[in-house]
């Protein structure tokens, strides 16, 4: 899920964010033109991390959830 969350940051980075279009069709038409070009040089994503490390913020994040879910229902 985050290597489409980060996918989905660079067009909007790259081509989406400071473009002005006039309607959705010519947005439509910026999207599909950026992925072509991307896909010309495509490169895949690596993961940086290492599994106990994915895991480990997986644990952090449960346990911050269920403190909050815990609090709300006091």
């Amino acid at each position: 899920m985050n290597q489409i969350e980060i996918w989905f940051g660079i067009i909007t980075r790259q081509s989406i964010r400071r473009g002005t279009f006039a309607s959705v069709n010519v947005l439509v038409k910026q999207i599909r033109d950026y992925i072509n070009s991307w896909n010309e040089n495509a490169k895949p994503f690596t993961w940086t991390a290492t599994a106990d490390e994915i895991l480990a913020k997986v644990r952090l994040v449960q346990t911050s959830v269920k403190k909050l879910v815990n609090n709300n229902s006091k």
